[in-house]
């Protein structure tokens, strides 16, 4: 092997690094998504060092710090990423090594991308909704969703929810089915629209129109248009009727509640703002509340939230707030 090829390779490993550390640093934007986007598709070795990056960080654990110490910070090909005022309070130097490489696993609050979600080939961040053509279906994801994308070989098109919610809407004349996976179970459709939400261990499949065959845990079913069906690792539950309107009302701005438990409604809520809500008191995330609200006034949701629940709130530095 020859010294530039050497070069070369170190390059490569130096600017994957680098992404990594943008990537969690808190502050990475779709832009910032797109362009490692890009960068990875340049060539098989180009991937192979990011997969390559990911893999140091997610694998360093405690050992972090020393391995910073011993090998020093990353060396960048090109101008190094200024860092903001929030990856500083993040952590700064060997500390934030270590710490940055157990957040990549799991990140502390969910105030970053998971390693999961690092390795999507689109995200949209906290508010933010986006539209994506893959094949001849158009892709509507929501806020803080992640999604993967298959090569595409002429045949079956294959995506995989990573997290968030997404949905798919496919021509009225479909020449090929498509395979949706998330969590624990697979969907195939073949005319249809339908909306998917992965939180945590659980996935909600929404048809809204045509039908929709999906798996999980070794059962199988039919979604129908107006139906809904949840399942997790331990099977499909059963079918039930919804509004699809009311599911499907993220795309028009809208937040929409029907006696959700304050916990739950809550939960909703952080995946349109920065920071943090946290509900204190267990009897109070039980209490439930109904409503339709614009997604981008969630500080007047939780204005309202305090005046129908007699909730009390604290605010603290980044955005988090505390309800008790």
């Amino acid at each position: 092997m020859s010294g530039d090829t050497e070069s070369e390779a170190d390059v490569l490993k130096r600017d994957a690094r680098r992404w990594v550390r943008q990537l969690v640093s808190g502050d990475a934007t779709t832009v910032d998504a797109e362009a490692l986007r890009r960068w990875r598709q340049i060539s098989p070795a180009h991937d192979a060092a990011y997969a390559e990056a990911v893999h140091l960080w997610r694998t360093l654990g405690s050992g972090g710090r020393v391995f910073i110490e011993t090998h020093g910070a990353p060396k960048w090909s090109g101008p190094r990423v200024e860092m903001t005022r929030r990856a500083a309070f993040i952590g700064g130097g060997a500390l934030a090594a270590s710490i940055a490489a157990y957040a990549v696993m799991k990140p502390p609050l969910d105030l970053w991308p998971s390693f999961d979600e690092l390795r999507a080939d689109y995200r949209t961040a906290t508010g933010e909704q986006r539209r994506i053509d893959v094949a001849d279906v158009t892709v509507r994801l929501n806020t803080q969703t992640s999604i993967s994308i298959a090569p595409d070989t002429g045949e079956t098109p294959s995506l995989r929810l990573i997290s968030g919610q997404a949905s798919f809407a496919m021509p009225a004349h479909a020449s090929r089915r498509l395979i949706v996976l998330a969590g624990d179970g697979r969907m195939i459709a073949e005319m249809a629209r339908f909306d998917v939400r992965q939180l945590a261990s659980s996935t909600y499949l929404t048809c809204v129109e045509g039908a929709v065959e999906v798996t999980a845990g070794g059962r199988s079913g039919k979604v129908a248009a107006g139906q809904q069906v949840t399942y997790n690792g331990d099977g499909l539950r059963p079918i039930t009727s919804v509004d699809p309107r009311e599911v499907t009302s993220w795309q028009d701005g809208f937040i929409v509640f029907r006696t959700t438990p304050l916990s739950d409604a809550v939960a909703e809520i952080n995946r349109y703002r920065p920071g943090r809500v946290m509900v204190l008191n267990a009897a109070l995330g039980q209490k439930t509340i109904s409503g339709r609200f614009r997604t981008e006034r969630t500080d007047e949701i939780l204005g309202w939230i305090e005046k129908a629940t007699g909730a009390r709130s604290r605010a603290l530095p980044g955005g988090i707030i505390l309800l008790s």
